[in-house]
């Protein structure tokens, strides 16, 4: 695994396959090894849990269930919703950026 990573918490990406296509939403975390992400509003169920000491009652409870990194691209344009690959790229002095592939190698910040 590199140091920087294509999608990063924090971002903004719209899910483009599967049955939540064209949803919109902010990354809260990004499991690397299942490769998932976890994305705000998007991938909730309900757990039925069984009665303890602690919850005698048992009831519901809600899960917040990962989405396969494949099927979300990253918004570089929140106004139009426009979305892009992301690229890594050297710079000179050896750091490496994320660029955005559809802006010409713009990069993302």
């Amino acid at each position: 695994m590199t140091a920087i990573k294509r999608i990063i918490k924090g971002d903004t990406v719209k899910i483009i396959s599967g049955a939540n296509k064209g949803v919109t939403g902010k990354v809260l975390q990004v499991l690397a090894k299942k490769r998932t992400v976890v994305i705000e509003g998007v991938g909730h169920i309900h757990r039925m849990v069984k009665p303890s000491q602690l919850n005698p009652r048992g009831g519901k409870k809600e899960i917040h269930v990962p989405t396969s990194i494949h099927k979300v691209a990253l918004v570089v344009d929140e106004k139009t919703g426009a979305t892009s690959r992301v690229g890594l790229v050297k710079n000179a002095d050896g750091a490496t950026t994320r660029v955005a592939r559809q802006n010409k190698n713009k990069e993302i910040k």
